[in-house]
């Protein structure tokens, strides 16, 4: 299978957690507002996908709705229709799904994906999430990129969108942060399906970027992201490590 690699523009452009957001400006996270500031800006942008009852890939990060939403319960309890009415807080609008808002991105600057578990356990119950995840992805025209902590989720990316960059999403996996089991943890700690899923990159904890796993893949020829850095100080130390940055709370240096 092809291992395609990150577009050069991922590496020159920061990339915008969960987009520009800031509620104090009615930019919620993975917001259309969000979105277009990122654009403005020149920043790069990484999202999160959920699925929905219908079997949408809705932008939203979290799981349930009540932190980020005027609504509660379950994602994945609603139908597509309901989630775009459901509005998000500390903004106007709704929560978008895949397809409006590669419209929106439309390739000006590069996007990755990030495909939240569906699994529960880092486990193979995946599928409905990568089918329509793909089938939205299918003809975009504009640097675009893959990823998920779930390996599963990732093979499964390689299998239906192989022509598009995927990476691994990775930590350090204290168990105390996690709700899985300490093997589990210790399992995906070592990043142990790099190869075996045609990564070409990671995105690796900020905090643990002096990981020797990490410096060995990155050796290997991979491109290393980090998650999530919030100052400047923070970004100078990551970037001894890291090829490129997602970032929130402050505007990072864009490079040439």
């Amino acid at each position: 299978m092809s291992h395609p690699r990150l577009p050069r523009s991922f590496i020159t452009t920061p990339l915008a957690h969960r987009a520009l957001h800031d509620v104090t400006d009615g930019r919620p996270e993975n917001s259309r507002a969000a979105i277009r500031a990122a654009i403005a800006a020149g920043y790069g942008i990484e999202i999160d996908v959920q699925l929905s009852r219908d079997g949408a890939a809705m932008v939203f990060h979290d799981y349930a709705l009540e932190r980020l939403a005027h609504g509660k319960g379950a994602v994945r309890l609603l139908d597509a229709d309901a989630l775009r009415a459901t509005p998000l807080r500390g903004g106007d609008e709704g929560i978008p799904d895949l397809d409006e808002i590669l419209q929106i991105v439309a390739g000006q600057v590069p996007l990755v994906v990030e495909l939240k578990d569906q699994d529960g356990g880092m486990g193979p119950d995946v599928g409905p999430l990568e089918h329509a995840t793909a089938a939205a992805l299918d003809g975009y025209r504009g640097d675009i990129a893959v990823m998920s902590f779930n390996p599963h989720s990732v093979a499964m990316m390689q299998q239906l969108s192989p022509q598009i960059a995927r990476g691994i999403t990775t930590s350090s996996y204290k168990p105390e942060d996690w709700p899985l089991t300490e093997r589990r943890c210790a399992e995906l700690r070592e990043i142990p399906d790099y190869d075996r899923v045609g990564a070409s990159f990671i995105s690796h904890e900020v905090d643990d970027l002096d990981r020797p796993r990490v410096a060995a893949l990155k050796g290997a020829g991979a491109d290393v992201c980090c998650w999530t850095v919030r100052s400047a100080a923070q970004e100078a130390v990551a970037r001894k490590v890291a090829d490129t940055i997602t970032f929130e709370g402050y505007l990072a240096a864009l490079r040439a």
